[in-house]
């Protein structure tokens, strides 16, 4: 499952048809807080949210889930490129750093990587809700 966090209503749609267009499940929150409160956020197997959002920004939507040690990758898109932005988050571990609009080939390509490593890392991984 791939989770898409971005206050923007139309990102999160295209985004999520984009995922589902590849066969990926794909769930959409409209804030960092709303994916953080949600039951199913165990599920998720790879991130991919907005960096700058009102209220919780992408990068401390990251910092959220490092401290409950959630290790699935994170994969960052903006419409407001800043170098800072884009070195603290591949400082804290994300997986790539997209400017809007983001190319879908690219993006596929980089959730698929994504999502075979993690499987590979992990064959026997017990999920929990």
């Amino acid at each position: 499952m791939i989770a898409i966090v971005d206050d923007d209503g139309a990102v999160r749609t295209s985004t999520a048809n984009l995922m589902r267009s590849a066969g990926y499940e794909a769930i959409s929150f409209a804030s960092g807080e709303e994916l953080l409160d949600s039951a199913r956020l165990n599920q998720v197997n790879c991130v991919i949210t907005d960096v700058q959002m009102p209220g919780m920004s992408g990068l401390k939507l990251q910092d959220a889930l490092l401290a409950r040690r959630y290790t699935r990758p994170i994969i960052f898109i903006t419409a407001y490129p800043e170098e800072r932005d884009r070195c603290q988050a591949f400082a804290a571990g994300a997986l790539a750093f997209f400017s809007k609009p983001f190319d879908g080939t690219e993006m596929l390509e980089c959730v698929s990587k994504a999502v075979n490593a993690q499987s590979e890392s992990r064959p026997n991984e017990t999920r929990h809700p």
